[in-house]
């Protein structure tokens, strides 16, 4: 089996990220797996949204100019599911009010909106049931620690809804995946999930969960992963080494491989390219027959799609999927 393809955030090169219109258009492009980010309202819906802040992708401050909290922010747990949807939302901005990538879908513009997690769902069944694909899903489970601290357990209400759509075994398209390591630990030990986990690796400065991604990127710590989860999603980054012109594999995806671990490592981006490549399919190749990765989070899933299909070929079988 070739590396498959994680269409990361939906077709997020080419509209604004998490909406239904770039999940439909990743579907079309032949994506292998859709990613949904999963916040919580205040009403204790599931919501699919890369951040627990709406005011960086949406026109929040000016629906609701009083509801930001003292540090000025938006959170979508002081939203109910109704107030969310009444919201657009368009491509990412930063703080300062400048597109994150300038070339990509133009501006404050359009009529996207945000939606459930269970319309996401909805949509993906029903997609597979008229194209008789099997396209599956890649939820993350967003800072489980503060959502708890804010009053809602996000894992057991998506545990319950992914066995809602008949997602209740190993072998099902899907994996559900998250920063934080102890709440990976828990979901298998505790909560009993029995799909497939990945444990995400970003970095400590991020302060994303107090999980040492450091520690996790060595011999022991993908020991830790490996008796829990099935796979590992780090930074493109954590898996080579750059030195000038020079670039080769820093170890970490061979390492998990004896382990059993499936790597699955984000995220590719055409527009935004890292050090010691100067194309997207150079990037690419270098991760299917260099690094032997097993899948690719993309922003550009068409683009990945078929770079990985050219080199079909020369490609090993990917970990069992």
């Amino acid at each position: 089996m070739r590396p498959v393809v994680i269409a990361h955030r939906g077709a997020s090169a080419y509209l604004p990220e998490h909406t239904v219109p770039a999940k439909v258009l990743a579907y079309a492009m032949g994506a292998d797996y859709l990613e949904q980010d999963v916040v919580a309202s205040r009403d204790d819906e599931l919501v699919v949204l890369h951040d627990i802040y709406l005011d960086r992708v949406s026109n929040v401050a000016e629906a609701f100019p009083d509801r930001h909290r003292d540090d000025g922010r938006y959170y979508v747990r002081d939203f109910d599911l109704a107030e969310l949807l009444e919201l657009r939302v368009w491509e990412r901005f930063d703080a300062e009010g400048a597109p994150v990538y300038p070339g990509r879908y133009p501006g404050r513009t359009g009529n996207f909106r945000l939606h459930s997690l269970r319309t996401e769902l909805e949509l993906v069944r029903h997609l597979n049931t008229s194209t008789e694909a099997r396209t599956g899903i890649y939820p993350e489970i967003k800072r489980p620690a503060w959502h708890r601290a804010q009053g809602i357990d996000i894992a057991p209400l998506l545990l319950e809804l992914l066995e809602e759509f008949d997602y209740r075994n190993n072998s099902d398209p899907v994996y559900v995946q998250c920063f934080d390591a102890n709440e990976v630990v828990r979901l298998r030990r505790e909560l009993g999930c029995p799909l497939k986990l990945v444990q995400l690796i970003g970095e400590n400065e991020w302060a994303e969960s107090e999980t040492d991604y450091a520690f996790l990127q060595t011999d022991a710590g993908l020991q830790q992963i490996a008796a829990v989860a099935d796979g590992i999603g780090p930074r493109l980054e954590h898996c080579m080494r750059v030195s000038g012109a020079q670039v080769r594999a820093s170890g970490l995806v061979e390492r998990a491989h004896k382990l059993g671990l499936a790597v699955h490592p984000y995220t590719v981006r055409a527009d935004s390219l890292p050090d010691g490549f100067s194309s997207h399919d150079a990037l690419v190749t270098f991760c299917v027959a260099e690094l032997k990765v097993d899948g690719l989070f993309s922003d550009f899933p068409d683009e990945t799609r078929r770079q990985i299909l050219a080199l079909e070929p020369a490609s090993r079988p990917a970990a069992p999927q």
